[in-house]
Formats: structure tokens, sequence, C-alpha cells
């Protein structure tokens, strides 16, 4: 049996190219959501949490290049494909959808083929940046992922899960400072209420854990983890 392909949103406000897609995707074995415009796809992007979208430029009440701005301000959509597809005729809206996160952009009228091989191309190029993202090491720190592991230098370091996941993001940009607003939101989300302290303590944990600093503070900003 053939693996799932992925989810894909379909965004554009022409009720045909919707129609028209989601019928050749379909049939390539692909799970549909479709928007009518930016304002609806940001909401069903949240909900669907697609692998790819497929994104108009020309929209009303929100464009795809709000859209995309939008989309990728928020973390939930790091490892999520996007594909403008557009009519127009000019370079300058292809440069800069690229320029602020676009993964590639098909022009109307859309070749079904095409379509599907481009779709393609996307999802396994972010698959492999997952796959590779899963196992990784700093220096003489390498953090597993799948398997939720910490060792230094050949020695397991038993982290908690939010122990875990809050050095997982500091160490996925060596050298960028992280603030404590992006952090907490980032680890804890907007649905939890944590105190002031909280990022303090689990860094605090995470050292003694370690018995090395992996993480460097930057006094009244944030923090950052330097490779070692």
């Amino acid at each position: 049996m053939d693996a799932f392909p992925g989810k894909i949103l379909i965004v554009d406000d022409e009720p045909d190219i919707v129609e028209f897609l989601s019928y050749s995707l379909k049939g390539k074995g692909y799970l549909i959501a479709s928007a009518k415009d930016g304002v609806e796809a940001i909401k069903k992007a949240k909900d669907f949490r697609p692998d790819l979208i497929l994104l108009d430029i020309m929209m009303p009440n929100k464009d795809g290049i709000e859209t995309i701005r939008e989309l990728r301000s928020l973390p939930e959509f790091d490892d999520t494909a996007i594909i403008f597809l557009t009519a127009l005729n000019d370079e300058k809206y292809e440069i800069e959808g690229l320029k602020i996160g676009a993964d590639d952009y098909i022009s109307k009228p859309i070749k079904p083929e095409l379509l599907a091989t481009r779709i393609g191309s996307a999802l396994r190029r972010f698959r492999k940046d997952e796959e590779q993202e899963q196992k990784q090491t700093y220096g003489d720190l390498e953090i597993n992922k799948t398997k939720f592991t910490v060792s230094f230098k050949g020695e397991d370091i038993l982290l908690a899960k939010k122990e875990f996941e809050l050095l997982s993001l500091l160490v996925s940009k060596p050298g960028r400072v992280f603030l404590r607003n992006e952090i907490l939101q980032r680890v804890w989300g907007s649905d939890v209420i944590v105190g002031d302290r909280t990022i303090d303590v689990h860094i605090r944990k995470i050292r003694q854990k370690a018995g090395i600093d992996l993480i460097k503070t930057v006094k009244g900003v944030g923090y950052k983890f330097d490779i070692i």
C-alpha cells in the first residue's frame, strides 16, 4: 500500500480553479481543504495543518502576499511548503513571494502533471530537511529529536520535556539570540500562563544536568546557544 502523500490547502477565490485543482490532487491521493481568501486560509491552515499550501496572489480581503507573511510569522508553519499560484505576468510578484517565504510559484493556466511534479518536489525537499533535523550534532553535543535524547561527550543528559524543547529551540539557530517572549510563545504557547522566571528556572536546570553552560544569557534580551 502506498504511503499517504500528504495534506494540501488550496487558497483561491475562483471556484472553478479550486474544483479543478481539488479533483486533480485527490486523484493523486492527497487530502484536500480549500479557502476562498487569505483570511479564511489562516483559519483553515490552523485547523487543517496542511503539509503544503497552494496560494493564489490576487484575492479579496487578504491577498497572497499578506497571507504568506502572516503564515511565515507563525512557528507552526515553519515546516509547511507554500507554492504561489499566479496569473500575473509580472516578475516582481514572483520575486517578492520567494523573498518572503514562498518555496515555488506556478503560473496559470495550470497543467495538472506539472503541478503534481512541483508539489511532489516541494514535499520531498521539506521531508528530507525534516529527517536531517531529527539528529543534530553541535561540537560535543548531540540532540536526537526522534528519541528525545541529549548527550554531551557521549554522556546522556536526562531532560524533562520542556527542558528538551527549550534546548532544541535554542540550538536550532546557533548564535541567534531568542527573545524571552519568543521562547515563551514557541515552547509553552499562548494558551499556557507561566511566570516570568519560568525560562530562567528551566535554563538553570539544563545547565545543572549538563554540567556545563550550554546556553548563554544575553542580559536584558534573552538567550542563545553557542557551538561548543
